[in-house]
């Protein structure tokens, strides 16, 4: 099989490794195409995995339409060269819009139900798309559900280790991460998370009582520069499990967190079927802004045995979940039976293992 895979977001390096992984010790041959965005090609080199680097993208909409462009006719090179059989992406436009002029297939996955534009770009251009179970909304014919989170790809808390800190950053006894997104994304017009007066408060309230670690996607603002993350990109999800708590406006990075047992604060506006799931286990808090936050992060500092508690949530959570890279590395390697045989019969994905 030659299997050509598009990564728009570091959290798509995490769901496609193992995947890459398997297929290229099997001699199958996979095309990797990247975005510059955030750490992506750091992990890229981190995990020893070739890609092209498909540049930087665009912030501004009619950017974003010249980046989309350009991109496809490049990719479209590329993979002419490569000749595919199957194109694989996270809701990627490109590698769906570049195999509908190949005529090839594209096995598109998505979670993000309010990533309407997004949508738009790749669906009528992609033949299958999968997502989680509680996803909402109904994507037609194409659509396939999987009783998972793509976050099960790669938090698996037995293969966790203490991350590499100096010890000069660890006062306290508790340690808080703050995540900061860059609102640059298509689904994030019109969205809001937390205010800067509100952050700058609750980091004054608790920073006498526990360790303030401070992530952001594009720069740290300056007056928070000496709490920002001293750790690799390739640590982060150690880290995660880690802390105490954890307090963003990324979605990824909360369910992340949620996996393994973290308790997740999740400041915006945007929710999904995944956040509202979490939720009702309670392994997450979601906040449409910045009130009543502080309230919640003190209330959960103040249990005792919280990392106890939070995993035995997750726990019963994750247990009712399929195994998520062996169900991609079957449905990709068997497509299109794959696709048939659960669209006859949806609870076979539970029969992969």
């Amino acid at each position: 099989m030659r299997l050509f895979i598009d990564i728009g977001h570091p959290a798509h390096v995490h769901y496609f490794k193992f995947l890459i992984n398997k297929l290229k010790r099997e001699g199958h041959s996979v095309f990797v195409s990247a975005r510059d965005k955030d750490v992506t090609i750091e992990l890229l080199n981190n995990y020893k995995i070739k890609y092209y680097n498909r540049g930087k993208g665009k912030n501004s909409l009619i950017g974003k339409i010249i980046y989309l462009i350009k991109t496809n006719y490049t990719l479209f090179k590329k993979a002419k060269a490569f000749n595919p059989d199957i194109f694989v992406s996270f809701a990627s436009p490109y590698a769906a819009q570049v195999s509908f002029l190949l005529k090839k297939h594209h096995i598109a996955f998505t979670d993000t139900e309010h990533a309407k534009l997004g949508i738009a770009s790749f669906l009528p251009f992609s033949n299958v798309v999968l997502t989680p179970a509680v996803y909402e909304g109904d994507l037609g014919e194409k659509h396939i559900r999987f009783n998972g989170y793509m976050e099960q790809c790669y938090m698996d808390k037995k293969k966790l280790t203490k991350p590499n800190i100096n010890p000069k950053y660890i006062v306290h006894q508790k340690s808080i991460l703050i995540r900061l997104v860059s609102w640059n994304a298509s689904h994030d017009i019109g969205q809001s998370g937390f205010l800067m007066k509100d952050l700058e408060s609750l980091i004054n309230s608790v920073k006498h009582s526990v360790n303030i670690f401070i992530s952001c996607e594009g720069n740290i603002p300056e007056k928070f520069i000496k709490y920002k993350l001293p750790i690799q990109p390739n640590q982060i999800h150690d880290f995660l499990d880690f802390i105490d708590i954890f307090i963003g406006e990324g979605a990824t990075m909360a369910s992340e967190c949620a996996m393994i047992g973290t308790p997740a604060i999740y400041v915006n506006t945007l929710t999904s079927g995944t956040i509202k799931e979490q939720e009702k286990f309670g392994l997450l808090y979601k906040f449409s802004s910045s009130k009543g936050v502080l309230s919640k992060v003190l209330e959960i500092l103040d249990q005792k045995d919280i990392k106890i508690k939070y995993n035995l949530r997750s726990k019963r959570l994750i247990d009712k979940q399929i195994n998520m890279n062996e169900f991609i590395y079957w449905f990709i390697l068997n497509y299109p039976r794959s696709f048939k045989k659960l669209k006859k019969n949806p609870n076979y994905q539970f029969n992969i293992q």
